[in-house]
């Protein structure tokens, strides 16, 4: 009895093993996360709600902008987010994400009924490279047009690697 549960932990950690390429190739498919701005909710006039991370690059070091996003609306709710990058103190670039606007989508989940629309996803949005190396600061908020019906459960700007 006792060599059938080392020959089954034996397999166990056999296929641990033989799945330990796969999830090491998701980080070179996808990128590493260096950094995450949970937002998390709309800024408003008066109402700015700004989330920065600052990390370290190199030259030509390239930066995917993710969103990672949990919303519902009725109607039409285009929300943005707009992002200033600052290297080393001085601005550097500004950019406006659509985060519904993605080249590659991983888990969403979309359901429209009767114009009640649920939507949740993660997704890159923006590819960013860097000209030289510097410490760069990621600014970045969530606008949207006005639209009452809009509740954002999840806004987060996703910086890989």
């Amino acid at each position: 009895m006792k060599q059938l549960f080392t020959a089954i932990r034996m397999q166990h950690i056999g296929w641990g093993l033989a799945l330990l390429p796969l999830l090491a190739g998701c980080d070179a498919l996808l990128g590493k996360e260096v950094a995450r701005l949970p937002i998390n909710e709309l800024s408003t006039t008066g109402h700015e709600v700004v989330k920065e991370a600052t990390v370290q690059l190199q030259k030509d070091d390239k930066v995917a902008l993710w969103s990672d996003m949990d919303l519902a609306y009725e109607g039409d709710s285009p929300v943005r987010f707009r992002v200033q990058v600052i290297k080393d103190g001085a601005p550097f670039k500004e950019l406006q994400i659509d985060p519904t606007e993605k080249n590659v989508t991983i888990g969403e989940v979309k359901t429209n009924v009767n114009g009640s629309v649920n939507w949740s996803f993660s997704g890159k949005n923006a590819e960013l490279v860097v000209p030289a190396a510097g410490s760069y600061t990621f600014k970045a908020m969530l606008v949207a047009s006005a639209n009452p019906s809009l509740r954002v459960t999840k806004a987060e700007l996703v910086l890989k690697k």
